[in-house]
Order: C-alpha cells, then structure tokens, then sequence
C-alpha cells in the first residue's frame, strides 16, 4: 500500500511538472538558411527555409534565449563558426552568441506561476523575430522587423517591453515573420 501511494505520488508530481514546461516550435521562415541557437536546453541546428525546430523546455528554466545565426559553417563534428550569433564556434551552443544578435529571451513558471518573455536588441539586431503564445488563451505577440522595433529592449533599463502568460504556455518563434 505505501508502495502504490510514492508511485501515485510520483506520477502526479511528474504530471505537474511536465505540465508547466513548455514546447517552442521554432521556424524559419527566411528566405535564407538560419542557425537558430537556443540555452540553457537545446544547443543549435541548421534550418533551411521553410524548416521547424521543436524543443521542450523544462518548467523553471530562467534566463533562457534564442536566437538565429547567419553565415554559419560547420563540420561533421559541429566545429566551426558564424558571421552573425557565433557561439564560440560551437554548433550546438552552451553560451551566448556574439553580437549582433536579436534575441528571444524568457523564463519559464517564475512568479506567481507566470512565463515571462520578451525580445531584445541590446545586443544588436541580425535576423526580424517574433515570439508568440500558441496556447493558454494567451496573445501577447511581440515582433522584431528592424533594429529600431518597438516590441523589443532598446537598452538595459528599457523595462516596459516583459510581457508574461500562464505557467505551462507553449510558444512558437519565427525569424522573417
């Protein structure tokens, strides 16, 4: 019996916990190949135009971001580099990448049980982007088509641009919307 109730209680917590992590469907929609690159879970890939990247992302996860690179050049072991968003020459990414880089940076059941995200050109502009909620009834879309966007972070205390949707929302990101 206090067997069968730990096992009870360990799917309903696991339920919970996949429940607030959320799925980003990531697509191309460049005319040109992209590199998005995605930390801290996901690393990076190739996507040509027209392609889809699909990752899951643990609920908890703070100060996550990703971003697309252009020119990239890679090897058959993932070594190499890009014009634009390099990531120490890493294919899959463990940092951040080198400015220029527009950003979609959130993070993940914060407070309040609340997802938060934004985009950001602090570092730079290099690809238009826009992230959107895809589920939860939530609509806060924020899109970046040039340097200038009005959607995204200027500068470091620009603090009005966080928008925030329930715990567990699934998003999609899109470079060339």
């Amino acid at each position: 019996m206090c067997r069968m109730k730990i096992s009870l209680l360990s799917m309903f917590t696991l339920c919970l916990i996949s429940a607030q992590a959320a799925r980003f469907e990531i697509i191309n929609r460049c005319s040109y190949t992209v590199w998005p690159a995605a930390i801290p879970k996901g690393g990076g890939r190739k996507l040509n135009s027209g392609q889809t990247w699909s990752l899951d992302i643990p609920a908890g996860t703070s100060s996550g971001r990703i971003w697309g690179r252009t020119g990239c050049n890679f090897d058959g072991s993932g070594r190499g580099g890009c014009q634009t968003g390099d990531c120490g020459g890493a294919l899959s990414c463990t940092l951040s990448g080198k400015p220029p880089t527009t950003l979609a940076e959130f993070t993940l059941n914060g407070g309040n049980n609340q997802d938060y995200y934004d985009l950001s050109v602090i570092d730079g502009f290099n690809i238009a982007m826009q992230i959107a909620p895809t589920s939860n009834g939530c609509n806060k879309v924020r899109t970046c088509r040039q340097r200038s966007c009005p959607d995204a972070y200027q500068y470091p205390s620009d603090d009005t641009k966080t928008v925030s949707c329930p715990g567990g929302t699934n998003y999609r990101v899109t470079f060339c919307p």
